[in-house]
């Protein structure tokens, strides 16, 4: 380019190149996180639900194994909605014991297909500050 001329400066194909990479990396990285996200509902919430959700509460009973050797237990939430939850696996060790437990997993078959449990043991800080303020 001359001095004192304003002109339009060329793009290498280079650089093309490597902006193109970073877009699909771009891409690629937030449908990957979208993808990851799996967001808490209410029972309600759940049985209308297409793909994996969340779906916290108390338990409202112990569970039963099914014929298939399945768990299932049914999921009281803080609405007084119940879910009832199929697990495949075994009961979790702590599972009576259980002060609330988060389902994660598809609705289907109408029931919660439960992948996993993340079970909330009560805490024995809980019981200790609970006296002292009393």
């Amino acid at each position: 380019m001359r001095p004192g001329k304003i002109g339009a400066m060329k793009i290498k194909p280079v650089h093309l190149v490597g902006v193109a990479i970073i877009a699909v990396a771009v891409v690629f990285g937030v449908s990957s996180f979208q993808k990851a996200l799996t967001p808490y509902v209410t029972v309600a919430e759940a049985k209308n639900a297409k793909g994996t959700v969340q779906v916290g509460g108390l338990l409202a009973d112990h569970g039963t194994y099914d014929q298939a050797g399945n768990f299932i237990f049914t999921l009281r939430d803080d609405k007084n909605n119940v879910l009832q939850v199929l697990y495949r696996h075994p009961k979790p060790a702590n599972f009576d014991q259980a002060s609330g437990v988060v389902a994660i997993g598809r609705f289907g078959a109408g029931m919660l297909q439960a992948e996993s449990l993340l079970v909330k043991c009560p805490s024995k800080y809980e019981e200790e500050y609970g006296r002292t303020t009393q």
